[in-house]
């Protein structure tokens, strides 16, 4: 039996970038929408437009039918839109993760559904947390550049536990086993 830890915080999958995350192994798990964060998960919190090779992994989702999601606690509506404005995809800013509020509200837009739906994002804590409790996939990914704020080493500090599980259930490989 799958302790609480397992349940709430354990991503299924944990990559070091989401360039890892292919069409073909979103098929093979049987998802066909993303729900993604944005800030240090797709660029850097410095970053305020998609970077080219962003541009190129969403299209290369949306060519195979992977329909895509912003969902960020982001408190600057205007930097939200300013980087979804290529894609015009479903996005919100301040989502209040780990609420599912506007998770469930993303969802609904894609017209997916939880079980063919994955959260994709670089807090165990929130976005991981988000993800099971709307019972989705989910994936972590490594913070892309990390803040160094204190409040931030203290939440990447009680991530460590969660991190060496998945390992431990994995056999210590990140990503595709």
């Amino acid at each position: 039996m799958a302790s609480f830890l397992d349940r709430a915080f354990v991503p299924d999958l944990y990559f070091d970038t989401i360039y890892e995350i292919t069409p073909a192994l979103l098929k093979r798990e049987g998802i066909n929408a993303l729900v993604l964060d944005i800030d240090n998960t797709l660029v850097t919190y410095d970053d305020p437009d998609p970077t080219p090779p962003v541009l190129r992994w969403a299209e290369e989702m949306r060519a195979a039918g992977i329909s895509l999601a912003f969902v960020s606690n982001n408190s600057s509506r205007e930097r939200v839109e300013r980087f979804n404005r290529p894609f015009g995809f479903f996005a919100t800013a301040k989502s209040g993760k780990p609420g599912t509020k506007y998770v469930k509200k993303a969802i609904a837009f894609m017209g997916a559904s939880p079980e063919t739906t994955c959260v994709v994002g670089d807090q165990v804590f929130t976005d991981i947390f988000v993800g099971k409790r709307m019972g989705t996939h989910s994936i972590l990914v490594k913070p892309i550049k990390d803040k160094t704020t204190l409040f931030f080493r203290f939440k990447r500090k009680l991530e460590k536990p969660v991190l060496r599980r998945y390992a431990r259930i994995n056999g210590g490989k990140n990503g595709e086993n």
